[in-house]
């Protein structure tokens, strides 16, 4: 599972986002996985290139829900927020502990907002 980066989102922007739950079919062990692009119109879309991707490398996914991503690089500050009509919320709290790994010199937060 080293090989698969925990966080692959654009560099700016708002966008849409889902957190994906990997695993090796009949295994226990399982992480999760952040992904966002502004090249999604839906949160399937995203789920959609993800899944054949993780399948190659022999791993289930499973879709933990969705929202949106505000990445300001310049001002060194993400914002998670909103969620996904389809896969419902995700835990918006997981996904910025995710972040704040890969972003260790931003300010990250999360809401319950639409907006």
């Amino acid at each position: 599972m080293a090989a698969v980066r925990d966080v692959e989102i654009d560099p700016e922007g708002t966008f849409k986002y889902i957190l994906v739950r990997l695993q090796r079919p009949g295994g226990e062990e399982r992480r999760d996985i952040v992904r966002g692009t502004k090249a999604a119109e839906f949160h399937n879309h995203i789920f959609e290139k993800v899944n054949p991707e993780m399948e190659k490398l022999g791993y289930e996914c499973k879709c933990l829900g969705g929202g949106k991503i505000d990445h300001n690089s310049k001002d060194k500050k993400i914002r998670v927020f909103g969620l996904s009509t389809g896969y419902g919320k995700a835990d918006h709290s997981v996904t910025v502990e995710l972040l704040k790994k890969v972003y260790t010199d931003y300010e990250i937060t999360w809401s319950d907002e639409k907006k």
